[in-house]
């Protein structure tokens, strides 16, 4: 008779709990801050570089001002995004060794990445200009996202590379890294060498 009582009064409450309550509390799915993002408008790269091409008018050019940068490296800074794309420029001067030693430094810094990205996926982009573009995308917890390189295989040499300068996840940073992507593809394939 015990146990038919126990059972009972488990069944009352068990019911209680399930009643329907509106105030019972319900654990809300994860969800991230609202990124608005504007539209895609450009204007060209003006000044000394011996490139030139297309940028976003929400980024400002900045130069390069870490240690032991060279002539005609710049930032395209996005200050809404607090984000850059660093743009590094070598002359190849028709040296091949030079060269190769330009693309497997591009491979070796993307390659820093490997202990946080979960994949890599490279891309070969065929640009108006007849030349083509590297792109790689790194997912992940990385500090860089896309990074590239282009040449001539003579005379010029870009590499580029996508930094945040804040510490997010970048699951929460997805949709602007894919506008920051669009931004990048477009300045490749308006690239111009001088």
């Amino acid at each position: 008779m015990r146990s038919g009582f126990v059972f009972i009064v488990a069944a009352v409450y068990l019911a209680a709990c399930g009643r329907g309550d509106s105030s019972a509390y319900v654990p809300k799915p994860k969800g991230y801050n609202r990124i608005d993002l504007p539209a895609h408008a450009y204007r060209p790269l003006t000044g000394p570089y011996p490139y030139t091409f297309e940028y976003s008018k929400e980024a400002r050019i900045l130069p390069d001002t870490f240690p032991g940068a060279q002539p005609h490296w710049i930032f395209v800074h996005y200050p809404a995004f607090k984000a850059n794309v660093q743009l590094t420029y070598h002359a190849v001067r028709n040296d091949p060794k030079r060269l190769a030693g330009m693309i497997q430094d591009a491979y070796k810094l993307a390659a820093r990445h490997n202990e946080k990205a979960f994949a890599f996926r490279e891309e070969v982009v065929r640009l108006p200009n007849g030349l083509k573009a590297d792109v790689i995308s790194i997912a992940g917890e990385v500090p860089s996202q896309v990074q590239f390189y282009t040449t001539d295989t003579t005379t010029h040499f870009l590499r580029g590379a996508l930094y945040f300068n804040i510490a997010t996840k970048n699951d929460s940073l997805a949709p602007v890294i894919d506008y920051l992507r669009k931004d990048i593809m477009h300045m490749l394939t308006t690239l111009r060498w001088k």
